[in-house]
């Protein structure tokens, strides 16, 4: 049980300081803390062997006008 307390006592320290986030479950053997900060989105998964991964999305300050969504769609659709 001490990869549920990790956990918890993630969730507690992200809502102490007031920085959003959402539960997800992608993989059967993990919890995924989805973290939203400026600049940055992260994914934490806290895996039933006690492991736990980080994934970093961090923004390369580009903006793009919605063309770019014709891009997305033509590049990563089946």
């Amino acid at each position: 049980m001490a990869g549920l307390r990790e956990l918890i006592t993630f969730l507690n320290k992200l809502e102490d300081n007031n920085i959003f986030y959402k539960l997800n479950k992608v993989r059967n053997e993990a919890i995924m803390v989805e973290v939203a900060i400026p600049g940055q989105r992260w994914e934490i998964e806290f895996l039933e062997d006690g492991t736990v991964e980080v994934e970093k999305f961090i923004n390369d300050g580009d903006f793009y006008d919605a063309k770019e969504l014709e891009f997305l769609f033509k590049s990563f659709s089946d």
